[in-house]
């Protein structure tokens, strides 16, 4: 322990998101490399679901319905998905839409992660699925896959799988989902830092800092 070391301050930043959402992954990487760049903040990242897709089929639908639905056809999201890709880079993420056949609902993914928050684990869970979903195009609406997701960051899969057949956690995703729609939030990512400051998009780590400095300073 270093005495001399000035004591960091203690940040709690809810963080809104969907594991569907591109823009919530490029967000969650530029608050990370932006945290990695202030040693002096001892932030305590709060994963808040956000379902973006609320009325979808338990397992999905087929990721051509949904980008006619959505986007009016292949081109115009071929577009965006090439815009979200180059800036994916920057942060080391290696977007592959076309690896993607299903866009799953997220429920099971948010509830597994609230699971992997009772071994203090949530934080990479949530990298380990957005990895998963965008970078491999796993179907991470299947139970199967989220315990094997889970497995894979040396939690216990069998246990995983066990959580996931039950109902446990679904009406806190829902209560967190309801509870962000009437705090005025219809878009992710988005960053409530200490309770009181908010900031929605996948800002610059820049944009995200001065936002956090704010936050100590009105204490």
């Amino acid at each position: 322990m270093n005495l001399l070391a000035p004591p960091r301050a203690r940040l709690p930043i809810e963080v809104v998101f969907d594991l569907v959402c591109p823009w919530c992954f490029l967000g969650i990487r530029r608050l990370r490399r932006m945290l990695r760049g202030r040693p002096d903040i001892g932030a305590e990242l709060i994963w808040r679901p956000f379902l973006l897709n609320p009325d979808l089929a338990p397992h999905g639908v087929a990721r051509q319905d949904y980008i006619m639905r959505k986007f009016g056809g292949e081109e115009r999201a071929r577009r965006l998905h090439g815009t979200i890709a180059e800036l994916g880079r920057t942060e080391g993420i290696d977007f592959r839409f076309d690896r993607i056949r299903r866009v799953p609902h997220s429920l099971d993914a948010h509830r597994l992660v609230r699971w992997a928050g009772r071994f203090g684990a949530a934080d990479t869970m949530v990298e380990a699925i957005f990895h998963a979903y965008f970078a491999e195009g796993a179907e991470i609406g299947d139970a199967g896959v989220l315990a094997a997701i889970a497995g894979q960051q040396g939690l216990d899969a069998i246990a995983a799988r066990r959580f996931l057949a039950t109902v446990a956690e679904v009406e806190a995703v829902h209560a967190d989902n309801l509870r962000a729609h009437r705090l005025g939030i219809n878009g992710v990512p988005c960053f409530v830092v200490a309770g009181r400051h908010a900031i929605a998009g996948a800002q610059e780590p820049e944009v995200l800092e001065r936002l956090l400095d704010v936050a100590l300073v009105e204490g």
